[in-house]
């Protein structure tokens, strides 16, 4: 009799349970897909994703492409939110949050050369005037030479999957057009924090003052600084005709992108997820090469048109008095420096 008692109380408590809810081994309701249940992943993982330019830049649309294909090709177990503008902070910030392992940002996407303060060898592909054309600056960026360079980021937290573009990049100013370097010398130039391009507009004459992107229109609309530097798109897309009037096609850098995860964030994805996000990373970027590409062939007439004076200084005497930025700071890339110049050799 007691026996019988203690079953009929036992099968009372697991229907209660299972009412309730409350049995951790309980199986989730069918919603009528057999399949459903084995595609379901067990946990999720979202991925931040920050960058200093607007929605309207190539390297949102390839991020909004990277977010797409990931979330798809992972069926909602991995999801990506964007925060353009600078939201999560300007690019030194994004850089210095993921080395930090903050948890602000998992992904960035910034130029190659901005991480030179952690790893100097990082400003090999910035070096000025090294680059002809997109197709041998691409090449540059997906060789062995800049992998090299980049291998110094992982015991810093920093994994990069694929090499956005972000296209060659020219001086505006509010003075006058730039003919020539003395046409350069004490005007005070944004730049982003990176030693390189400070290097190289020192070289030329200017005086380089780094700033955030994100307060970059204010300061010019202001008359804060006479002159910035950056890539005919990023100029466009970002408004910058309206606050500066000359545009002198320098053609100074090539602004080679890293897309970087945090190596932290990276070890969270399974094997299938990182397969996933990597390919999804360099789909993305092949986008984002290829929108520069066009759009920094087809805007310098619509920045024209919105009132901008536009010049094509001959490059040989600004590729000249940058050659000190080269030789000044060999040692800093040892024998990458080499390695680049063979790679450029062999082409």
């Amino acid at each position: 009799m007691k026996k019988a008692l203690a079953l009929a109380l036992a099968a009372v408590m697991t229907f209660s349970l299972a009412a309730c809810g409350g049995s951790a081994s309980s199986a989730p309701a069918s919603s009528g897909d057999s399949s459903s249940a084995a595609e379901t992943p067990a946990s999720s993982v979202t991925l931040k994703l920050g960058f200093s330019t607007n929605e309207e830049d190539p390297r949102a649309l390839g991020a909004k492409q990277f977010k797409e294909e990931v979330e798809s090709k992972t069926n909602g177990a991995v999801t990506v939110q964007l925060y353009p503008s600078g939201q999560l902070g300007g690019d030194a910030d994004l850089i210095n949050s993921i080395a930090l392992d903050s948890g602000t940002v998992d992904i960035i996407i910034t130029d190659a050369s901005n991480f030179a303060t952690y790893e100097p060898k990082m400003g090999i592909s910035a070096l000025p005037f090294q680059f002809s054309d997109f197709d041998e600056a691409w090449a540059f960026m997906d060789s062995d030479v800049e992998a090299a360079a980049e291998e110094g980021l992982l015991s810093q937290n920093m994994r990069v999957l694929a090499h956005y573009c972000n296209g060659f990049r020219c001086v505006t100013n509010s003075k006058g057009p730039i003919e020539t370097p003395d046409d350069m010398k004490g005007l005070l130039i944004r730049t982003p924090e990176n030693p390189v391009i400070m290097a190289t507009m020192t070289a030329l004459g200017a005086n380089p003052q780094p700033l955030s992107f994100s307060e970059l229109y204010q300061a010019l609309q202001q008359k804060t600084y006479d002159a910035q530097e950056n890539p005919i798109p990023v100029i466009y897309n970002n408004n910058l005709y309206e606050v500066q009037e000359y545009l002198s096609v320098t053609n100074h850098i090539y602004s080679g992108m890293c897309f970087t995860i945090a190596e932290s964030s990276w070890n969270k994805l399974s094997a299938d997820q990182q397969a996933i996000v990597e390919a999804a990373a360099k789909a993305s970027a092949d986008y984002d090469r290829q929108l520069n590409k066009e759009q920094t062939e087809s805007l310098v007439a619509s920045l024209e048109e919105k009132g901008m004076k536009i010049n094509n200084p001959d490059l040989a005497p600004f590729a000249e008095a940058t050659t000190s930025v080269l030789t000044d700071n060999a040692s800093t890339y040892g024998d990458l420096l080499d390695q680049l110049n063979s790679w450029k050799a062999e082409r």
